[in-house]
């Protein structure tokens, strides 16, 4: 077979006559010849008396090409490398775990992992495919190493916090607990009491709590954190939380004063907003103690924000705050107890990697009163079938929210924006009745003017992009049209699906989709469509769009693993975390002196990679 290489004249000093080569690549009809020829095909020199090949007649590893290195120069590198490596005196896995599991030792996994060779009893097709799955012995010992590693820091992060003695002393008595009774609205939920006794355990306890309280849209998180706020303020100390925008600092501020209005408790609302006199005001009584309760965005962890007596934080929506943001409001007191909640449910195998040194508290149970939300699919061929929908809800005094991922029209998608259509709705569908605009562009007094207006009624549709996912709350809203809802996660959908269906009337759920939307679309939507199990919606949309896109941040603290998938890896992360809990207990309490330089090895090397995570 003829062989033509492209722009290498040196392979001619390479080649010699009458010497073995080994080539692969792709037969290639050649329309000049009309032969069946290589072009460009790898090779392989086979020296006299060697009959070792690396980069063809195997399994051959393909390395990305870092600048002038090609993935051909990199493979004979790292076999030298390899080669030159002795035994595995330094394997960073305790030598227990590797025999209980079978994993390899670290000298043969390197070599399985770069050249694997086919094992013995094993057909080729299977051991590509376990190839393929990363499920081969060497490839599993990675991925345990890596999640065992992360596990351990975790956990010693959190059992060293939890031999930190609190230098506070909070009691339940009687008259705090009457105190948190006249401010419940409703009849507390079994869950909201499970989880209530949770977090008062640790707050009236001996060490510095540490805790996230996850629950879906309306499980009523916020009435939980409040009383645990309350038992801290009763005995003589202040509590702050912290919101993401302004929007939701400003909602929970009023509903907060709603709540506490028997009380004589003083609080305060600190933001961008908030500025000249008032701000000067604010951050006095703080610091003196007269505020009791400070509600506020990013502007709680500036310098100038100092607390007499700080007791308790709490930190919603925690994912959209980065980790050092979350440092610097824990710094603001002395060894405050922390408590950060997320509306978003959160599958087991990611709380456990994001969350592993907390303690988890789950509000799975809805509170009686909620209605259903029904959601349906719909295509553009609906369309005036859905805005006669929506006008009879107007008529009969209710309100509706239309929502779409695009603020102005792009010039590339062939998408609805939230400009242009408020505009058109106005003007074509809902002529009798105040149309709103609500987006983050907004300067933040328009925004609360708006939401003010929209609560009391005096709009009736209110056209919006995402900036509504969280924290809004108008009982009177009853169905939502979500526009292009193929381009939105599930978790977005199901939280933006969460404002409606906060009244007595239920709520109805429109999701629209692009008439050329994929198959895959329409079964991802289909979910929303069968089922409001937020954790459900959750563990699909995680494994759809991975941990950091799920959580719809970089910055959130989600750590990048090399060889580890918390998806397809979720048994060995669960094992992993066993054994380092494990091992860590039974090091720490020993007297093995190799055994516990060899725990600080590890800790060492975690502190190197993970460090940052443990303030989360």
């Amino acid at each position: 077979m003829p062989v033509r290489f492209f722009n290498q004249p040196y392979l001619s000093r390479v080649f010699k006559k009458e010497q073995e080569v080994i080539l692969f690549g792709v037969p290639h009809h050649d329309s000049y010849s009309s032969a069946v020829i290589f072009q460009n095909p790898e090779f392989e020199l086979i020296s006299a008396g060697e009959d070792q090949v690396i980069h063809t007649g195997r399994i051959t590893p393909v390395y990305r090409r870092i600048e002038k290195l090609t993935t051909r120069v990199l493979r004979q590198l790292i076999h030298r490398s390899l080669e030159a490596l002795g035994a595995d005196e330094h394997d960073s896995l305790p030598s227990e775990i590797r025999s209980r599991w079978n994993f390899p030792s670290i000298f043969e996994a390197l070599w399985n992992l770069h050249f694997p060779e086919f094992p013995a009893g094993m057909s080729k097709e299977k051991f590509l495919e376990a190839l393929n799955e990363f499920s081969t012995p060497s490839q599993r010992r990675f991925v345990f190493e890596e999640f065992f590693l992360f596990q351990l820091g975790l956990y010693m992060a959190r059992r060293r916090r939890e031999l930190i003695p609190k230098r506070r002393k909070i009691v339940l008595g009687s008259n705090v607990r009457n105190r948190i009774k006249t401010i419940l609205p409703f009849h507390p939920t079994a869950a909201q009491k499970r989880v209530l006794k949770e977090i008062l355990g640790d707050v009236c306890g001996d060490r510095v709590m540490s805790r996230l309280l996850q629950g879906d849209v309306g499980s009523g998180k916020t009435i939980v954190a409040l009383q645990a706020m309350v038992v801290v303020i009763e005995n003589g100390f202040q509590a702050a939380l912290m919101a993401p925008t302004e929007l939701l600092a400003e909602q929970h501020l009023r509903n907060m004063q709603k709540y506490i209005r028997e009380t004589p408790y003083h609080l305060a609302l600190l933001s961008r907003r908030i500025k000249g006199e008032e701000r000067k005001r604010v951050l006095s009584q703080v610091k003196s103690g007269e505020v009791q309760l400070l509600v506020g965005t990013h502007a709680l962890i500036q310098e100038k924000v100092a607390f007499q007596n700080l007791g308790i934080v709490v930190v919603d929506e925690q994912h959209r705050f980065g980790v050092i943001q979350r440092s610097e409001l824990m710094k603001k007191g002395d060894l405050p107890d922390t408590l950060v909640m997320t509306a978003t449910p959160i599958p087991r195998s990611l709380a456990m990697t994001v969350y592993g040194d907390l303690r988890v508290s789950l509000l799975d149970e809805i509170p009686p009163g909620r209605k259903p939300v029904k959601t349906v699919v719909k295509t553009e061929t609906s369309r005036d079938e859905i805005y006669s929908v929506l006008r009879r809800q107007v008529q009969d005094g209710r309100q509706v929210y239309i929502v779409y991922p695009l603020i102005e029209e792009a010039e590339k998608l062939e998408l609805r924006s939230a400009v242009e259509m408020a505009e058109q709705l106005q003007t074509e569908v809902f002529e009798d009745v105040k149309v709103g605009l609500m987006h983050g562009r907004l300067p933040s007094a328009e925004k609360d003017e708006l939401m003010k207006q929209f609560a009391k009624g005096n709009v009736q549709v209110l056209v919006s992009t995402t900036v509504i996912e969280v924290g809004i709350d108008v009982p009177n809203a009853t169905v939502m049209v979500i526009e292009h809802a193929e381009r939105f996660g599930l978790s977005q959908l199901h939280q933006l699906r969460g404002r409606i269906g906060r009244g007595e009337h239920g709520g109805l759920c429109i999701l629209m989709v692009d008439k050329v939307a994929s198959r895959d679309a329409h079964e991802r939507l289909d979910i929303m469509r069968t089922t409001s199990d937020g954790f459900k919606i959750a563990e699909k949309d995680l494994e759809i769009r991975g941990p950091g896109e799920f959580l719809g941040t970089k910055q959130s603290g989600v750590p990048v693993f090399h060889f580890g998938n918390i998806v397809r890896d979720r048994e060995i992360l669960e094992l992993a975390r066993r054994e380092a809990e494990s091992f860590y207990d039974r090091v720490s309490s020993g007297d093995d002196a190799r055994q516990k330089a060899k725990l600080g090895r590890l800790i060492n090397e975690w502190r190197e990679q993970h460090g940052l995570i443990r303030v989360g």
